[in-house]
């Protein structure tokens, strides 16, 4: 492994001349991360899914990114066609000049549902979005950076990470799988000097949460069970990624970055 650089702390964190490949960025979390890597001075392509016949793709983070001068790309792929995800990397190689430096795993889908109940089918997309198109994508990502000896991939895992939380089997599988594929490829890949880790969200205050924001019980016994008193915001997680994602974490290898609040530590 390359040694940190001796910079300035400022230059550290800066990601230009930076190419980053981010999924689940067209809302919540992805979006605020990609605007923040952009804004850290990184190249974005962003994997969105194909837009439905005669309805016009999400452009959104897109154009909040190059409103303020920065470069982005978009490259479509739903990321439970695992053979189109299979060609996904190439086609962002295509369209970054040849290069990726960072890889971001953000896409991620729930399904809720008692375990007796819990369809084959749920647990099926569930497994395909959150852990094998994250395994094919950072494979991909893996051949292209370690015979060059540089690359950073970041996977979104979760507190199920570390906990089995309720009615969300395949989600818990999901997540406590993509902690140990995170450690799995760093042990392989470090020595290499590309970094893996992972960012673990605790309760954010997103689309994918919106049933418990909306039961009264859940969200009141949730709230009080976190330290800093108050769910978290998308934006809570730009300042762990681009550290992650920068020269600052150099020496940081198979981590999993808990953001929570406090959550964990209780």
């Amino acid at each position: 492994m390359d040694s940190t650089p001796s910079l300035p702390a400022p230059q550290l964190f800066s990601l230009s001349g930076q190419n980053v490949l981010i999924t689940g960025a067209t809302r919540g979390i992805g979006a605020a991360c990609a605007i923040a890597l952009a804004q850290a001075g990184a190249s974005i392509c962003l994997v969105q899914r194909n837009p439905a016949e005669g309805v016009p793709p999400n452009l959104e983070t897109l154009n909040s990114i190059r409103a303020f001068g920065a470069s982005a790309e978009v490259v479509f792929c739903d990321l439970d066609d695992l053979e189109a995800v299979k060609h996904v990397f190439q086609k962002a190689l295509d369209v970054m000049n040849g290069q990726i430096h960072v890889l971001v795993n953000c896409a991620g889908i729930q399904r809720r549902s008692p375990s007796v109940d819990f369809s084959e089918g749920d647990w099926d997309d569930v497994l395909n979005v959150n852990l094998k198109s994250v395994w094919l994508l950072s494979q991909a990502a893996g051949r292209h950076m370690v015979p060059l000896r540089r690359g950073k991939i970041i996977n979104f895992c979760s507190l199920l990470t570390f906990q089995g939380g309720i009615t969300v089997p395949a989600y818990a599988a999901a997540k406590g799988a993509l902690g140990q594929l995170t450690k799995a490829l760093s042990n392989e890949w470090s020595q290499h000097n590309v970094q893996v880790n992972g960012i673990c969200p605790g309760y954010i205050a997103t689309e994918m949460n919106e049933k418990l924001l909306s039961d009264p019980a859940r969200l009141r016994q949730i709230s009080e069970r976190i330290p800093a008193g108050r769910w978290g915001e998308p934006k809570d997680f730009a300042g762990p990624l681009v550290f992650l994602a920068s020269s600052a974490s150099q020496y940081v290898c198979g981590e999993l970055l808990v953001v929570d609040g406090g959550w964990m530590g209780r």
